[in-house]
């Protein structure tokens, strides 16, 4: 009840007008509204010119009270600061985007140690991807935004509803004000004093007695208009999240093979992969007789491809159309649509692609036929004369665990296992299980026949062989290209645009008023500025002198920090 009975008596002025809850000056007159401002001299407190703000409502709700929370500079900071913090945390150790081919689980700590398996444990690995992180942004352009609304609705007001007739306390509690008599009639000085007022580039508004002058300004929105880049950046840079605005990603290629770039319709043949090497003599001297070799150049004449139906249908062929060919060196990708593949690295080391092996009757050593293993893409059912070979679970890189079940150690193909289920003639109603490893090193290593004796208790009837060289499909090289998509680019060179500019517009000029009035032959004048008192002090004394006022700059000072 006191508070809304102060509210009360806090809204009206004399000269009349009804002030909204908050206000500190007068909107029409600029008079001080609290009493005991009323009876200071100090200069006023002239940010906003008084206007009253939400974050500044006696009795917040909920919504009221979030918005206050946002609206703080204080609360910005500590978010800032927060951001600032983890960005650097982020740092301590790579992240796992700058990898290729890791188990992050393990590399950290192999690598780095303790140290390494705790920054993997608290998530640090992937700080920039990381909810929290994201959320910090959210909340920093959530400050932004109420910031920005809760500080420029008040002063658009202000400035926009300037009343040329200003109280007599609101002018003698500037930080730059004369006093002193004037010769001749009011409205004849003030209209004379418009002209050296209009010559130093000011716009100048005459009430009867009193003036109002003003330039510059617009660079009263830069900082607002350095939110609004800022804000416009955030969002860029939160909408590299979403699907199919940006990627970077490194994708191995091997030669010959046709693959489809992730979240894209895209797909890429690496047609032939070349790399040239320095001689001896062309190496660096450091790097001679060491048995090191240095590529020269390397490059992958690459054909990229649009799908245009059955796309999303793992059954079917999905259908391409060539839309660009080019030949990918370092530092001249290959473009098309916004999407740009640079060439990366490379891999020598030869690359299984596909067996055709056959399936052989132990017995009698007959060949009942051959299929067509894809290691990467391997279908579900093949059939091979009166023989079905369901497959049944695919191991890329194969491996016992602790417990002595197979399972996958990495994602990439580099040790391909296939449990395959057979029916058919002369074999169990429930069919046969059988283990195959395309790579005869394999084999070997994980003893392929104990395996399947164990699971058929004995040598099977039927295994699978690959005969010759001609059943293997080997790929001599992989290319490492780098795919890169930034469709938000733009909007972050739009963003850091709009923040330069508000950067000029506060940091190049300065918003000058002069409010002057003639009460009974006595001119009083009061001024502000948002900084460089220095200038706008100098240019009253010019002005004053042009009307025979001879008055030092320095006694126009009327107290505050010297800038």
């Amino acid at each position: 009840m006191l508070q809304e009975v102060i509210a009360f008596k806090n809204t009206k002025c004399e000269c009349g007008h009804q002030n909204p809850v908050g206000t500190v000056l007068c909107e029409a007159c600029g008079r001080p509204l609290e009493e005991e401002d009323r009876e200071s001299t100090e200069v006023l407190e002239m940010r906003y010119d008084g206007m009253a703000r939400r974050s500044q409502r006696a009795n917040p709700n909920i919504i009221d009270r979030i918005w206050n929370f946002f609206s703080s500079v204080k609360i910005a900071v500590y978010l800032i600061i927060l951001t600032l913090i983890g960005s650097m945390l982020g740092t301590i150790f790579p992240q796992e985007s700058t990898f290729l081919n890791i188990d992050p689980s393990t590399y950290y700590k192999d690598t780095y140690g303790t140290w390494g398996q705790i920054y993997y444990k608290l998530g640090l690995t992937h700080t920039y991807e990381s909810w929290w992180f994201i959320l910090l942004l959210v909340m920093i352009g959530a400050s932004l935004v109420i910031c920005s609304l809760d500080r420029v609705l008040p002063l658009y007001k202000a400035l926009s509803k300037q009343k040329i007739l200003k109280h007599m306390q609101f002018l003698t509690r500037q930080r730059v004000v004369y006093q002193g008599p004037i010769e001749g009639t009011a409205e004849d000085w003030v209209k004379q004093v418009s002209a050296p007022i209009k010559k130093k580039g000011y716009r100048v508004y005459i009430d009867g007695n009193a003036l109002l002058a003003e330039k510059y300004r617009f660079s009263r929105w830069g900082p607002y208009v350095i939110h609004i880049g800022l804000i416009i950046f955030l969002l860029a840079v939160l909408a590299r999240g979403l699907p199919g605005m940006a990627m970077d990603q490194h994708i191995g290629f091997p030669e010959g093979e046709i693959k489809h770039i992730p979240d894209t319709s895209y797909y890429l043949k690496n047609e032939k992969f070349t790399v040239e090497f320095y001689s001896e003599d062309e190496m660096p001297e450091e790097f001679r007789n060491k048995g090191k070799t240095l590529p020269k150049l390397f490059s992958t004449q690459a054909t990229l491809y649009q799908c245009t139906a059955d796309c999303d249908d793992p059954t079917k062929e999905p259908k391409l159309k060539e839309v660009a060919k080019h030949n990918i060196k370092v530092n001249d990708p290959l473009e098309y649509e916004g999407l740009k593949i640079y060439q990366f690295d490379y891999d020598m080391t030869p690359t299984l692609r596909a067996v055709s092996p056959s399936l052989v009757d132990n017995k009698t050593g007959k060949d009942l036929g051959k299929f067509k293993l894809d290691i990467k893409n391997p279908q579900r059912i093949y059939t091979v004369g009166d023989y079905t070979l369901e497959l049944k679970e695919k191991y890329n890189d194969f491996s016992i665990d602790e417990n002595g079940r197979p399972v996958t150690k990495t994602p990439n193909p580099n040790a391909p296992a296939f449990l395959f289920l057979i029916k058919g003639p002369d074999l169990p109603a429930d069919g046969m299980q059988y283990f195959y490893f395309p790579k005869e090193i394999d084999k070997v290593r994980f003893q392929q026949d104990a395996i399947n004796a164990k699971l058929n208790g004995g040598k099977p009837p039927l295994e699978l062989d690959v005969n010759g060289m001609g059943n293997v499909d080997i790929s001599m090289s992989t290319s490492y290209l780098n795919i890169r998509v930034d469709k938000v680019m733009p909007f972050i060179w739009i963003g850091a645009s709009i923040v330069m500019l508000g950067l000029v517009l506060g940091f190049y000029w300065q918003h000058r008023r002069i409010w002057l009035r003639i009460d009974n032959g006595v001119l009083t004048l009061g001024a502000h500025t948002n900084k460089n008192w220095f200038g706008i002090r100098r240019e009253i004394s010019a002005i004053l002198k042009h009307m025979n006022l001879d008055v030092d700059e320095k006694s126009l000072d009327n107290g505050g920090k010297h800038e």
